[in-house]
C-alpha cells in the first residue's frame, strides 16, 4: 500500500493571511521551528480525532496567528495570559481539548506567574512551550531564556550573569511543584529529535484526554532571524549550546488519574459547580439559559462584521457586549473584541463585533459591514472601511456632517438628543443599539433586553436603558 504524504486535516486547506501572500505557505521565517511544531500538533489532532473539540490558545508572539492554520477553535489572548484563559475554557467546557501554545518571551516573562499558578493547580490542560531563547517577533530582544553570552538587540555585548541574571530553566522550576503530571523537554533538530518531540506532544495531549492533569512540553527551537544566523548555523547552535544548557529529558511523569477527571471544580461545600451556577457567578443569571428565535425577515445584513466607535464614557464597549450576548442568546456565533486608548474615559474607544451563522475564525473586523459612529472622530476614521452597500449609523446629535460616501446606506440617529429627553445622556448607546436592531432585523428586541437585564442590576437603570433602546428602535421605524 502506498503512503500518501499530505497536509493534516486539522490544518486549513489555505492559509489566508493577507492579500498577495502565498496561501499555501506559513508566515514563519526559513529555519523557524514553529511550522514543524504546528505540523506535529495537527497530526496528533488528526490521529486522536479531536479536531472538532480542540481549542488552540495563542498569545502575543510569532504563533499569535495560529488561527490562520489550525482548523479548530482558536482564541487569541494578551501577552502571557494563555494559561489563565485555557483554565477558563477547560473548566467551562470539560470535554474540550485545550492547548496553550506559548513562546519563551511570553510564558517565562510576563506570563511567568500565570504558568506557575496553572501548573500548581494541576489544571487539566496541555501547554506547548516553544523555547528559542529570544523575543523573535518584537525585535529580537533578550528573553528570560537567553543564554549567557548570547547577543540580542538589548544585550549587544551578550547576556551576563552579573547584569541580567541567569537564563531560566522553566521545566525544572515547574517540576518542583506537586500537581503537574508530565513535564518533558525535547528539541527540533534532526529527524530523531523531531520524532521524540512528536511523542511528547502526543503524550501531553493524551494525558489531558484521559483526565490526568497538567502536562507541559518544552520544545527547543531555532530562530535564525533573531539569532542573526543562517538556518544551518542556527540548527547547529541549537544542537550544541542550547541543549547543553537546557538538557533534554523527562523531568516528571506521574502515573494515575487526575483527582478531578471531569475537569469540574468543587466549591468549599463539596458540591460541583454547575453550568447554571457558573452563569450566575458571572452575572448572566437565568436569562443566559433562554433562547430567542432569529427573525425570519432579512434586511441584507446577514452575518455582519460590526464596528462600534466613540469616546470613552459613551458605553461603547457595553453596546458591543449586549450585541454579542443577544446574538448568542439567538443561537448565532458571536465575538466581541474591545479596543480603547490609554485615557479611557474621554479618550477613544471602539469594539469589533461579529455575528454569524457560521464559525468565526478571527474576532478582528477589517472589512466592515456596519459602522456605528457615536462621535465625529469615529466617522472620520472608520467611514472608509465600510464595504460598498454597507450600513453606517450616525449619532447626528454630535456629528453635524453627512456621510461623504454615496455607496453605503446612511441612517442618522439623534442618539444623544433622544437620551437627553429621557433625562440621562449616558443612555445614547442604548438608543443607537435600538436603531441598529430596527435597521438590521438581525436580533429580536427580547434577546437584547434579556442581555441588558443580565448586565444591569438596578431596576431604575434597567428601565431607563429599556426606554432608551425603545426610543432608538422607534426612531428608525417611524
Amino acid at each position: 500500500m502506498k503512503k500518501v504524504l499530505e497536509k493534516p486535516d486539522s490544518f486549513y486547506d489555505e492559509f489566508v493571511r493577507k492579500p498577495g501572500a502565498n496561501p499555501h505557505s506559513t508566515h514563519y521565517c526559513p529555519g523557524c521551528g514553529h511550522g514543524v511544531v504546528h505540523k506535529l500538533i495537527a497530526e496528533t489532532m488528526d490521529d486522536f480525532e479531536i479536531q472538532d473539540r480542540t481549542v488552540f490558545v495563542s498569545p502575543v508572539g510569532c504563533a499569535v496567528f495560529g488561527y490562520y492554520y489550525f482548523h479548530c477553535g482558536n482564541i487569541q489572548v494578551p501577552h502571557g495570559r494563555a494559561p489563565a484563559v485555557a483554565t477558563g475554557i477547560k473548566r467551562a467546557l470539560p470535554d474540550s481539548v485545550v492547548i496553550s501554545y506559548q513562546g519563551d518571551g511570553d510564558l517565562a516573562a510576563i506570563g511567568g506567574n500565570n504558568i506557575l499558578q496553572a501548573a500548581n493547580r494541576g489544571e487539566n490542560i496541555t501547554v506547548i512551550f516553544v523555547n528559542n531563547a529570544i523575543y523573535g517577533m518584537t525585535g529580537s530582544q533578550m528573553a528570560p531564556t537567553t543564554l549567557l553570552g548570547q547577543k540580542t538587540t538589548t544585550t549587544p555585548e551578550g547576556r551576563s550573569a552579573a547584569n541580567e541574571g541567569y537564563p531560566l530553566r522553566v521545566s525544572e522550576l515547574l517540576a518542583t511543584l506537586e500537581a503537574p503530571v508530565y513535564i518533558e523537554r525535547v528539541a527540533i533538530t534532526d529527524a530523531k529529535h523531531v520524532m521524540k518531540a512528536r511523542k511528547a506532544i502526543r503524550k501531553g495531549i493524551q494525558n489531558q484526554m484521559e483526565g490526568r492533569g497538567f502536562s507541559f512540553v518544552e520544545i527547543l527551537s531555532s530562530c535564525p532571524t533573531g539569532w542573526k544566523m543562517t538556518p544551518s548555523e542556527a540548527k547547529e547552535w541549537l544542537g550544541g549550546s542550547m541543549i547543553d544548557y537546557f538538557p533534554l529529558s523527562v523531568l516528571k511523569n506521574k502515573n494515575g488519574v487526575h483527582p478531578d477527571p471531569d475537569g469540574a471544580r468543587k466549591q468549599s461545600n463539596g458540591h460541583y459547580v454547575s453550568r447554571s451556577e457558573i452563569l450566575k457567578i458571572v452575572g448572566a443569571g437565568s436569562s443566559a439559559d433562554r433562547r430567542f428565535a432569529q427573525p425570519t425577515v432579512s434586511s441584507g445584513f446577514d452575518n455582519p462584521r460590526i464596528k462600534v466607535s466613540g469616546f470613552g464614557g459613551q458605553g461603547i464597549l457595553l453596546l458591543g457586549q449586549l450585541l454579542a450576548q443577544g446574538a448568542m442568546l439567538s443561537d448565532y456565533f458571536a465575538t466581541w473584541l474591545p479596543s480603547y486608548g490609554p485615557e479611557m474615559r474621554g479618550g477613544t474607544a471602539n469594539c469589533h463585533v461579529i455575528i454569524s451563522n457560521e464559525r468565526i475564525g478571527s474576532p478582528l473586523v477589517t472589512d466592515t459591514d456596519v459602522l456605528m459612529a457615536m462621535n465625529l472622530p469615529s466617522l472620520d476614521k472608520f467611514e472608509k472601511d465600510v464595504r460598498t452597500d454597507g450600513l453606517i449609523l450616525v449619532n447626528s446629535s454630535l456629528i453635524e456632517r453627512r456621510v461623504a460616501r454615496d455607496d453605503v446606506c446612511s441612517v442618522y440617529v439623534p442618539a444623544t438628543e433622544l437620551a437627553d429627553k429621557l433625562g440621562e445622556p449616558k443612555t445614547a448607546n442604548m438608543v443607537m443599539l435600538g436603531a441598529f436592531v430596527a435597521c438590521s432585523k438581525l436580533l429580536s428586541e427580547e434577546s437584547i433586553l434579556a442581555s441588558l437585564q443580565a448586565k444591569v442590576k438596578r431596576t431604575e437603570f434597567l428601565e431607563l436603558n429599556r426606554s432608551a433602546f425603545n426610543a432608538g428602535f422607534e426612531s428608525v421605524c417611524q
